[in-house]
């Protein structure tokens, strides 16, 4: 939430902004939508038409502002040689023009629409074959639309941070089901758009619903300082694991005298922790990774972009941008061990911070995606983890349990209704909300209790300067009064790309473990296209595999060998072949193993029990 005192620091007359947003641009869309080959729509251009008037009553007046600037799409150019894709996607696609194609960067989250934006760029700049592919880092948002822009097998570098595909498969398989249920509530995927509904996220307008797909590095950036050079193109490049992401890079264009910073400085406050779940990211390395880029590349710049936004031009403009990006995630790590090491918990930090006016008066530090109370409290998990200290806290009731209880201490559920209306008419929705979540726990089937706490969260959401926060107050209501939605998975081609362990980890995840508890047995995979065997084995409970060496192949003790390809494995776990498979041994113990797995179910319940 933003209070009004914090709203008066900012400058609503200042258009800098979007002058800049606005800038350099070529090519509006060419059509009205992007659409996949069944028709189906997966993005459309007028989804944000509605932004170009006034804030309404149902937006925080900050977050409307930053939608509005999110919603300019097109071709722009960024200086010569360099144009973005941005409004196709939640995120941007950077096309760095090359001796005889183009390079491109981050390809957005669906094939659709990378191949959209490949095509409007073609359409203006001639018919340049793809000559490489950067990824900046590991979030699907920046490699989903790989296959819209190469076919896979071509002959192309593609670029990525070291560590790139473990945490790639890391964040969108391991937990994928879990995030991608959350990530709806995050995007407001489900959301009608207009004042009242989805408005944007911060970072964009929303996320695409195409296919994504993932294809492979061929090219490892491993140090800071270590230069590629791509289709002629000079790329100088800074890792910063750890920081928006767990891998990701910036890079320096020395003969262009361009940087581009990818996720670690956008025109807002980002996440330490984000709201649909990743791994808590380090706050102080992030800082301090800016600090170097100031050191290293400022001087030499005279335009910054990113994987989203807009970009800023002139030396002295993005040195000050990036400084003070840089003062804005060391103040909150900083301020917030500070108040830890006083005694005080994430809560209650989260309630105290508050930051420097400089930064609070400044459009790019705004909460629009993170926002500072959720920052801090992941700044305390890093540190100090889910225990707050109280030993209370140490065993409590599950939510459904405490739920019942708390309303038996209330007086009942009339009771807990009457006050929460009257917190509600106190403009206390955020203590509303706090009860009636333990009404519709202890009383799911209550129409008066999800009605009334949709009403609450309506509230809280057109009042939210954060857009992630509007989203998961606005899903919360809709699924209320709707119904749990339905969560679209589409993995696309992302499962070809994982290696062989990988797809093994994906595997472990889905053991039942009380349903394997009795089962014993081990099996050897020997990979014809890879020259490499692997043993799986179930026991306890617990999946594990292991390369085993050529020379030691013949001592493995077996109840079952598989011979295959590696792209045999993907359709034979998916039950997508009919043929039989080479092997020796109980062929029923692939059968056992994959009734050892649970199916994952992706519309799982979350503002009821």
């Amino acid at each position: 939430m933003t209070r009004s005192d914090d709203l008066d620091l900012l400058d609503f007359s200042d258009t800098t902004d979007f002058e800049d947003a606005d800038r350099g641009l070529v090519a509006p869309p060419s059509a009205a939508t992007v659409t996949a080959e069944d028709g189906r729509v997966v993005w459309d251009f007028g989804a944000t038409a509605f932004l170009e008037g006034d804030c309404p009553e149902t937006a925080n007046r900050s977050l409307w502002r930053q939608s509005q600037l999110c919603a300019r799409a097109g071709l722009y150019e960024v200086t010569e040689g360099i144009y973005q894709i941005r409004g196709f996607d939640l995120s941007n696609m950077t096309l760095i023009e090359g001796d005889t194609g183009v390079i491109v960067v981050d390809p957005l989250v669906s094939a659709e629409c990378a191949a959209a934006g490949l095509a409007l760029y073609r359409s203006q700049r001639g018919d340049r074959p793809v000559t490489g592919v950067v990824f900046t880092h590991s979030h699907i948002d920046h490699f989903g639309g790989t296959l819209g822009v190469v076919e896979p097998g071509a002959d192309v570098p593609i670029v990525a941070p070291a560590e790139f595909m473990e945490h790639s498969v890391a964040e969108n398989v391991y937990a994928g089901t879990a995030m991608l249920r959350r990530g709806v509530y995050h995007t407001g995927a489900e959301l009608e758009p207009g004042p009242a509904g989805l408005i944007g996220v911060g970072l964009g307008f929303t996320a695409s619903k195409g296919t994504p797909s993932l294809l492979p590095a061929t090219v490892d950036v491993t140090r800071t300082g270590q230069e590629e050079t791509l289709d002629g193109v000079l790329f100088r490049f800074q890792l910063t694991p750890d920081t928006e992401a767990p891998s990701e890079m910036n890079f320096h264009l020395p003969r262009r005298r361009a940087l581009c910073m990818a996720e670690n400085a956008t025109h807002n406050l980002h996440n330490i922790l984000t709201l649909r779940g990743a791994v808590v990211r380090d706050a102080r390395i992030w800082a301090r990774y800016l600090t170097e880029a100031v050191d290293t590349f400022a001087a030499e710049s005279d335009v910054l972009f990113a994987s989203h936004h807009w970009p800023t031009w002139g030396t002295e403009r993005l040195t000050r941008f990036l400084s003070e990006q840089r003062d804005l995630y060391a103040y909150l790590h900083d301020q917030t061990l500070r108040l830890a090491n006083q005694g005080h918990t994430g809560i209650e930090i989260a309630e105290m911070m508050e930051l420097p006016p400089a930064l609070a008066g400044a459009w790019h530090a705004r909460g629009y995606y993170g926002s500072v109370s959720h920052n801090v409290k992941a700044i305390y998990q890093r540190y100090m983890g889910w225990y707050d200290g109280h030993p209370s806290s140490l065993w409590e009731h599950p939510p459904t349990e405490s739920a019942r209880r708390y309303v038996d201490c209330m007086g009942g559920l009339d009771a807990v209704l009457t006050k929460a209306r009257r917190y509600l008419a106190d403009d206390d929705a955020r203590f509303a909300a706090q009860i009636l979540k333990h009404a519709v726990f202890a009383a799911p089937d209550s129409a008066d209790a999800k009605e009334l706490l949709a009403q609450t969260f309506e509230r809280l959401g057109h009042g939210a300067e954060c857009g992630t926060w509007r989203n998961n107050y606005l899903m919360g209501a809709k699924e209320l009064r709707e119904g749990v939605t339905t969560t679209p998975i589409s993995s696309g081609s992302m499962a070809g790309a994982l290696s062989v362990g990988q797809v093994f980890d994906s595997l472990a995840i889905r053991v039942n473990g009380p349903k394997a508890w009795d089962e014993s047995f081990t099996s050897l995979w020997h990979f014809t296209d890879l020259g490499r065997t692997y043993r799986l084995s179930l026991r306890n409970g617990v999946l594990t595999h292991a390369v085993v060496p050529d020379a030691r192949v013949r001592d493995v003790n077996a109840d079952l060998s598989l011979t295959l390809t590696r792209d045999r494995l993907t359709d034979l776990l998916g039950g997508t072949t009919t043929e039989p498979i080479e092997h020796e041994g109980d062929l029923m113990v692939l059968h056992r193993l994959l009734d050892a797995l649970d199916r994952t179910d992706p519309s799982f319940a979350i503002v009821t029990p």
